[in-house]
């Protein structure tokens, strides 16, 4: 029982990354909500004013998402009319994924986003490029195992 320390909650780093990515995405959801889209939606969306066309494997990937669990949000993304799905004449395996107009126009939007989260939050960028360098640095670490 020399290490029972190490198991205390509060001692953790899973599990304050856990909550701060809870509550920050629950952060968005008012914002979310006004352009009618929700987080996971949103997080494809921002692939796709980023890269728009791309095969649905690539957003997979860029989103660290299974087919099982993409395929669902593309659906509900192309029922709204944000999006078009199309397969490949080359090649019909792959379905590449296309803005619509209304999805162009969504992104308008959604610029004002990250800036409300930001006050919402009250931090300052420079912490927040800190915070994301140092989480990204351990992803790079975990990525690499």
């Amino acid at each position: 029982m020399e290490n029972s320390k190490s198991l205390q909650l509060e001692n953790q780093i899973c599990f304050p990354l856990y909550v701060i990515a809870k509550e920050i995405t629950g952060l968005y959801r008012p914002f979310l909500d006004e352009i009618g889209i929700t987080y996971p939606q949103y997080l494809v969306m921002m692939v796709l004013w980023e890269n728009d066309g791309l095969p649905v494997n690539h957003i997979g990937e860029k989103l660290f998402l299974d087919s099982g669990t993409l395929t669902p949000l593309l659906k509900r993304l192309e029922s709204k009319g944000i999006i078009s799905r199309k397969r490949k004449k080359e090649d019909e395996r792959v379905v590449e994924v296309f803005l619509t107009e209304a999805g162009k126009q969504l992104q308008k939007k959604a610029c004002e986003i990250p800036g409300k989260i930001q006050t919402t939050i009250g931090i300052e960028t420079e912490d927040l490029l800190h915070l994301k360098e140092t989480v990204l640095k351990i992803l790079n670490k975990i990525e690499n195992k």
